[in-house]
């Protein structure tokens, strides 16, 4: 009997071990994504103070939302952050296309070669961030599929972005709820009365 009760009682003492580790591992886990959240808040509020003025002078000069700008180059450069962004100033993802003349940067993304093997994409490649949002203002006012978004008012966030996703821009089923949600977590749309 008392080597029934020793080994409920080895047995308990190992479970405890077990939840008590698990805890510390989930504590651990949970204080990693607070700290990493944070981090992430504070790199896309310093790239907001940062870019907001080339959003606001392209929104005027355009009529693309500042709110959508800022919103499309927070989620395609990860706040500024990417390879792409950091290395070849590219803030919004834009590809090469066949009439680009322009500095190229090659990486992989979502092309495919006809055996379906990932390749690299060829990515337009600028001397500053001022000229990737220049040209991203350019981009879509001279690209035919996009022109139908320049019906809406430069306040419209909401239909930009929505009209934005149903263009092509991005083939992520989500995006436009990202820009929305950045819009409105980050209080974007202040910068489309400015």
């Amino acid at each position: 009997m008392t080597g029934i009760v020793l080994a409920i009682n080895l047995e308990n003492d190992l479970l405890m071990r077990r939840v008590y580790r698990t805890f510390l591992l989930l504590s651990l886990y949970v204080g990693f994504c607070s700290f990493a959240e944070e981090n992430t808040r504070a790199a896309s509020e310093a790239y907001i103070d940062m870019y907001k003025e080339y959003a606001i002078l392209e929104m005027h000069r355009s009529g693309i939302p500042a709110s959508v700008t800022l919103a499309q180059a927070l989620v395609e450069s990860r706040y500024g952050t990417s390879r792409l962004a950091t290395t070849a100033n590219n803030h919004f993802g834009i590809k090469c296309k066949s009439y680009w003349r322009g500095e190229t940067f090659y990486h992989k993304d979502d092309d495919y070669n006809k055996q379906g093997k990932l390749i690299d994409s060829c990515f337009r490649a600028y001397g500053s961030a001022l000229d990737s949002y220049i040209d991203h203002s350019n981009f879509l006012m001279n690209t035919s599929w996009y022109g139908e978004l320049f019906q809406y008012d430069k306040t419209d966030y909401v239909n930009w972005s929505i009209g934005l996703k149903r263009c092509g821009y991005a083939t992520n089923k989500k995006y436009a709820d990202m820009l929305i949600n950045k819009i409105n977590d980050f209080q974007l749309y202040q910068y489309d009365y400015m």
